[in-house]
């Protein structure tokens, strides 16, 4: 999230798995959702939620043309889509499932965060009209373009930290963008280059001094 962060990959207890298909990742979810219910899908807010479809899950508002997947947004349970079996087909959005726990979740990322010329860009043109989080967007844009722009960013930043902090044991994740995808693979390549040491102080002390510095030094990042 801060610019000043440090980042070495993923955790190495973690299961975090990165899918070409999104009707895999759902596979995947279903089957973990049949050990205890605890697995669901989430989704970034790109896609509108339509009226109609509320009390219908025949109508879908989610759809991947590519890959011939289609999925609706939780149905009028939101009260009881975190608990519900049957409600793993549906999606959850940041406003279903901020503050929600499963040991798995399987979220898919929308076009409003993609990879680009090396960076990661956020587009606050591609979320859902109905995405009442950037009520107001466009008004500001005309107004004062960078501040509109700088507070979109942090909302669409804010929005996939939480929902990719949603599983407990595992996180799986279906790109829109493939090149998201193709940096997040990469970043995931940093796992495999490291042997993971279960922590003890002893541990931590030796590292540092073999590195040549302390944790002290870097207090605050």
């Amino acid at each position: 999230m801060r610019e000043t962060a440090n980042f070495d990959g993923f955790d190495f207890e973690y299961d975090f798995q990165i899918f070409d298909d999104p009707n895999e990742l759902r596979r995947q979810i279903i089957e973990k959702n049949q050990i205890d219910n605890k697995a669901r899908i989430v989704a970034g807010y790109c896609w509108d939620w339509k009226s109609n479809g509320k009390s219908n899950g025949d109508i879908h508002d989610i759809t991947i043309a590519e890959h011939n997947f289609n999925m609706s947004w939780n149905l009028d349970n939101t009260t009881t889509w975190a608990i519900d079996p049957e409600s793993v087909e549906q999606a959850g959005c940041i406003h279903t499932s901020q503050g929600l726990e499963f040991n798995y979740v399987g979220v898919i990322i929308g076009e409003d965060l993609r990879y680009a010329n090396g960076v990661l860009i956020t587009d606050p043109f591609k979320r859902a009209k109905t995405d009442k989080s950037l009520s107001g967007f466009k008004k500001m844009y005309k107004e004062d373009r960078d501040r509109a722009i700088g507070i979109a960013d942090q909302i669409i930043k804010n929005t996939y930290r939480t929902l990719m902090t949603r599983g407990q044991k595992g996180c799986y994740i279906y790109c829109v963008d493939p090149e998201l995808k193709a940096y997040l693979t990469q970043r995931m390549k940093k796992k495999q280059e490291f042997i993971y040491i279960p922590y003890t102080s002893s541990v931590l002390l030796a590292a540092e001094e073999a590195a040549g510095y302390h944790s002290k030094d870097y207090e605050g990042d």
